[in-house]
């Protein structure tokens, strides 16, 4: 099982802009770091992972779902960039603030924390039911 974090500033693409997008979701596009870029390659249809605002907020709001494989971001000038797509599943009732998460110790060692800068993460399968449960998330949807 996988899951992921994506971040964005709410300025440019919010959590309610995904989910006013429905079922066909959005290419999770301009990410322009190698690591950000190779989690999307790992990605599996299915795998499910948090919606993150950043820089305004510094909160988990949401669970997104992968809907397709990385491909060439359609919005860069070199096919080395590739992006996935994602969709909204479900808010998360209570959003989980960044300093919730470094102040909860089995959380200590998280992408968000160590690698703060890093814009699409990986998270354990124990971080993922921890932050649900810290968010008011019941029966969290999961990763294939």
């Amino acid at each position: 099982m996988a899951y992921w974090l994506f971040k964005s500033e709410p300025f440019k693409f919010s959590w309610q802009m995904l989910k006013d997008l429905g079922d066909k979701g959005q290419e999770w596009d301009g990410v322009r770091n190698y690591a950000a870029r190779n989690n999307m390659r790992a990605m599996k249809i299915g795998d499910k992972g948090f919606f993150y605002h950043s820089n305004e907020g510094l909160a988990v709001v949401g669970i997104v779902e992968v809907v397709a494989l990385a491909h060439v971001d359609s919005t860069a000038d070199n096919p080395t960039w590739e992006c996935v797509d994602i969709k909204a599943v479900r808010d998360v009732p209570r959003p989980v603030t960044l300093e919730m998460v470094k102040t909860t110790p089995e959380l200590a060692d998280t992408a968000l924390v160590k690698l703060s800068r890093l814009s699409v993460q990986p998270v354990t399968e124990a971080e993922y039911e921890l932050i649900c449960a810290m968010g008011g998330v019941e029966n969290p949807p999961r990763s294939p």
